[in-house]
């Protein structure tokens, strides 16, 4: 980790927001975010489709009016000054707005318009990385070709935040590989990426820390490496599944339970040696078998609605 990361906690929080939430009509999009992203780190947030990630992006960058909280990116708050917030950040989206009558070269002219006299030559630096003619017209690019223009766009004047939302939905893997060393990149320098994502295995390769979201609620947040060492998938055999899982006390935070026939399968945050052996001799219990999860099983875990164990099922 460099040294931004190791001083993050002394350094101002480059997103930070309190209490946010969202609601529309018919549902509640955010409620109650609380986040404090540190300096130099890639950040993921995790969720379904339709769990609140992009209202989360709209409302950080100064597009979308919370309902309630407050927040702050880059030590600006968005929602009063959104053009000075943007100035400090780069966007990518899935499916980014390029104008395509234009020519790459076009665009980046266009666009140097808003900055300073260093956007051009590093837009023209990136472009040239990526093996794209300048005179290509956007609306003749492929979608890897149309993904690198917005990167280049996106970084060429050098943000402290660069926000992705979902930027390899439908990429090819070369690509996918590109903008995953990319955010590996801009973390190394000391600047923070922001990441929306539900691609598991590409948040495992470049994240420091997650975030979980599910129906507007934070499920899990921490350092990726301390959530994978942190949680335990625990398979019980039982017939009296009550008294077993009674067992798991603080500071155990059962995630998710479901029966199999005659086993208990649970996924368990903060689990100890001391309460397996305290299971394995729990009266009614045939076996206890433990594992650490992989990030796919903690984020099946913390999207899946947790059933209720009834003391009817307690029984035979």
């Amino acid at each position: 980790m460099n040294s931004s990361s190791e001083n993050g906690g002394l350094m101002q929080p480059v997103i930070s927001t309190k209490a946010l939430t969202m609601h529309f009509r018919r549902c509640e999009a955010l409620t109650e975010v609380d986040l404090d992203i540190r300096p130099g780190t890639v950040f993921a947030l995790l969720g379904e489709n339709g769990a609140g990630k992009t209202t989360m992006i709209r409302i950080l960058t100064g597009f979308q009016r919370p309902t309630k909280g407050t927040c702050t990116v880059c030590g600006i708050d968005p929602q009063s000054d959104p053009q000075a917030v943007r100035k400090q950040i780069g966007y990518v989206s899935d499916a980014p707005a390029l104008y395509d009558w234009m020519s790459v070269a076009q665009i980046g002219g266009f666009t140097a318009s808003f900055y300073d006299q260093h956007f051009l030559p590093a837009y023209q630096s990136m472009i040239r990385r990526y093996e794209i003619q300048p005179e290509q017209k956007i609306r003749h690019l492929s979608k890897g070709q149309r993904a690198k223009v917005a990167l280049s766009l996106s970084l060429a004047h050098d943000p402290s935040l660069l926000i992705m939302d979902e930027p390899t939905s439908g990429l090819d893997p070369k690509v996918r590989r590109s903008f995953l060393e990319s955010m590996i990149d801009r973390a190394a320098t000391g600047r923070t990426v922001f990441l929306s994502s539900h691609q598991i295995s590409e948040v495992e390769r470049v994240a420091d820390t997650i975030a979980i979201l599910h129906h507007g609620r934070i499920r899990l947040i921490g350092d990726l490496n301390e959530i994978r060492e942190s949680i335990h998938q625990v398979i019980i055999d039982t017939d009296d599944p009550l008294r077993a899982i009674s067992k798991l006390n603080e500071p155990a935070e059962i995630l998710m339970e479901e029966t199999q026939g005659r086993s208990r399968q649970l996924f368990v945050r903060n689990l100890d040696n001391e309460m397996i052996d305290t299971l394995r001799m729990t009266p009614g219990v045939t076996d206890v078998r433990c594992r650490l999860a992989t990030l796919e099983e903690i984020f099946v875990a913390c999207t899946s609605p947790t059933p209720t164990l009834e003391p009817a099922a307690a029984g035979h």
